[in-house]
């Protein structure tokens, strides 16, 4: 193997591809990349056995076909510390990848590509089309309510939920709930719960455009290509509990509120609320919402906002970091804020973004 390619161009595809290989590894090949070069085509590939990311980089200059793995993070590493321009030239000699530029030489180890993981997928039964700024849109709305290390391990991803024309992200941790939907075609009946890391990488792929991307799905992976870019992961093999009961409905004490003052409001007093609970009392009257947060170190921190509420009193503990999320994903100028008592979950809506619902359980106050 041999070749000759631009620092810049390579640059963005080692980033894409080392982004699913586990900093600290006890299988010494999940630490390594997988070059393939043939046909004047280099094909980067990173996987950690759940995610796989392929990345194919077209007209490079190829000397002599042949594939290996490298230390994915050297390799980057190298990439990233060249010069602006410069070209990299990287020939395997023996078990050792040498890799030059300008005055610059390095070898690099590395390891028989029959160690590399191949994560076999077989035919593909689903697949969605959705627009860019949709499938941004969904993950934007919904992927920050997910757990992140919960024991109940089906809420450390994204559930997609296909109801006839109706695709849906749901995302929740136990305490909050986040939920999203898009129109289509009719898709039948599907349900697949997307892991955490494999949306993380789904986001940095999608770039920018208009254009449809298709998710394609067996019962136990997911495949997305765009751009020269293969995403490939393993769904969680679970059944996502019954989000709708989650729900609240026949809240009778609802409140509308100016969202960007209220996200503001809640960050000054949320800077002294206490570190680990992050509890903030919300006191709501009519015409009138009381903000109140304070510390073990016997700080406190309070503000008053005008809203339209005409109710009856109400006195409810939040996780103020929890509200601040909810709000920073929307973006109309007003939410409600639908709630029953101070013992029951209280629903957050965009009055401009009919798709979208958010749900936060009270804390103790």
């Amino acid at each position: 193997m041999k070749f000759t390619i631009n620092r810049e161009k390579l640059l963005e595809p080692l980033q894409l591809a080392c982004g699913v290989v586990e900093r600290r590894q006890t299988v010494p090949i999940l630490s390594n990349l997988m070059l393939t070069l043939d046909s004047n085509k280099l094909v980067v590939v990173g996987s950690d056995q759940e995610v796989e990311i392929t990345v194919s980089i077209p007209d490079v200059e190829m000397a002599e076909a042949g594939e290996i793995t490298v230390p994915a993070r050297k390799f980057l590493d190298i990439c990233r510390s060249l010069p602006e321009g410069a070209d990299l030239v990287a020939t395997l000699e023996g078990n050792r990848l040498a890799v030059e530029s300008g005055r610059f030489s390095s070898h690099l180890a590395t390891l028989p590509v029959a160690e590399f993981p191949d994560i076999d997928v077989g035919d593909y039964e689903v697949s969605i089309a959705l627009s860019v700024p949709d499938l941004e849109r969904l993950l934007q709305r919904t992927s920050f309510a997910m757990a992140q290390q919960d024991v109940r391990y089906f809420f450390n991803g994204v559930l997609l939920e296909v109801e006839a024309s109706v695709v849906r992200f749901v995302a929740t941790n136990g305490q909050r709930l986040a939920t999203s939907c898009v129109t289509t075609e009719d898709l039948g009946q599907h349900q697949f719960i997307i892991p955490r890391k494999a949306i993380g990488e789904l986001n940095r792929i999608l770039g920018e455009g208009e254009d449809a991307i298709t998710l394609n799905f067996t019962a136990n992976h997911m495949q997305v290509e765009r751009g020269g870019v293969t995403l490939i992961t393993k769904l969680i093999d679970a059944t996502y509990p019954d989000y709708s009961r989650a729900i609240p409905t026949g809240g009778d004490k609802v409140l509308v509120a100016d969202r960007k003052f209220l996200k503001e409001a809640l960050s000054r007093t949320a800077i002294l609320s206490n570190e680990l609970y992050r509890n903030v009392r919300l006191m709501i009257k009519p015409g009138k919402l009381d903000m109140h947060a304070n510390n073990p170190q016997q700080e406190e921190a309070e503000e008053s906002l005008e809203i339209e509420y005409d109710g009856e009193s109400l006195e409810i503990g939040f996780n103020v970091s929890y509200l601040i999320e909810a709000l920073s994903v929307m973006k109309g100028e007003q939410i409600r804020m639908t709630l029953s008592d101070p013992g029951s979950a209280c629903l957050i809506e965009d009055l401009d973004d009919a798709e979208s619902l958010y749900v936060i359980s009270p804390m103790v106050i």
